[in-house]
């Protein structure tokens, strides 16, 4: 069979051929680049001050007479339009599923990686203290991409995939990496602060509750209909507290960081964005240092 080639897919009946946009032949569009004149689908419609640009041409930021990043389109948070706006979540859920594998190939990884604030660990003899408090600062972060159970795992992923794509597109790349690496940390240190010392805790739970909190605040932002996560945050907070074996402490500090870190985000005026974006996240790196540095403190 003949294949069509972009662009010149012929409407049934007419003869008259439909637009098909560039990048995705088998969608049929109406609208086309304003610079360079294309077809584009909604997936690769990118707002331009007139009009609507395809990714090419946002990427190449021509034909204004000055540098190509001062007319790139911005997210609403001003990072830069990506090509693919999942790039940081893949990535992120690459090392959460290649930690899983190199822990379930050698499982002795997992005490040497898990959240842990002190304990005695007896082997090998003559055995050692562990923890946080005895200067293993990288646990707060390590585990953070750890997990030992496929259902663990799973509904980790998914909360990740299922926030991470919108707020990565929302947000632009670093602010979004911002967002989940602080939401993490702000988790594990009201953990390792509340937490029983030789109570260990792993999971990427506090980075994905900092994107639904996150979520809450870009979906207020944008006047969405705001039910639907509400519904699905509450049905999770139930589980949080109503379920054994959960570090409820690692959802609060990741919820509580991911709102904080999200209004500064979205709601940062445009002549002080960049500002007002960086203290939000200073501020919740400060405290969860400060959350840190007074539980070692107490425990040594």
């Amino acid at each position: 069979m003949d294949q069509q080639p972009p662009g010149d897919r012929a409407a049934a009946g007419s003869g008259v051929p439909t637009p098909t946009c560039y990048r995705h032949p088998d969608r049929e569009t109406g609208i086309s680049c304003t610079r360079c004149g294309r077809p584009i689908c909604p997936e690769c419609m990118v707002s331009a001050s007139v009009g609507f640009q395809c990714p090419d041409c946002v990427r190449q930021g021509s034909g204004t007479g000055h540098h190509p990043a001062a007319s790139r389109p911005r997210t609403l948070a001003g990072g830069s339009v990506a090509a693919d706006p999942r790039l940081v979540t893949k990535i992120l859920v690459g090392v959460n599923l290649a930690v899983f594998l190199l822990v379930s190939v050698r499982p002795a990884l997992v005490g040497d990686l898990t959240l842990l604030g002190l304990a005695w660990d007896p082997s090998p003899p003559p055995g050692s203290v562990e923890g946080v408090a005895e200067g293993q600062w990288y646990r707060l972060v390590t585990s953070m991409f750890l997990h030992q159970e496929v259902v663990h795992i799973g509904f980790n992923m998914l909360g990740l995939w299922w926030l991470g794509g919108q707020l990565e597109a929302a947000l632009g790349r670093s602010r979004y990496l911002a967002l989940y690496l602080l939401s993490g940390l702000a988790g594990s240190a009201l953990t390792y602060l509340i937490a029983e010392p030789n109570q260990g805790s792993l999971g990427a739970s506090g980075a994905v509750y900092g994107l639904f909190g996150a979520t809450a605040v870009l979906m207020r932002r944008m006047n969405y209909d705001m039910r639907p996560v509400l519904v699905l945050l509450a049905i999770n907070m139930v589980f949080t507290f109503t379920w054994g074996g959960i570090a409820w402490e690692a959802h609060v500090g990741g919820l509580i960081a991911g709102v904080v870190i999200a209004i500064g985000m979205v709601h940062a005026p445009r002549e002080r964005r960049t500002a007002v974006q960086a203290g939000a996240c200073a501020l919740v790196l400060l405290a969860s240092i400060g959350i840190i540095v007074a539980r070692t403190m107490s425990l040594t």
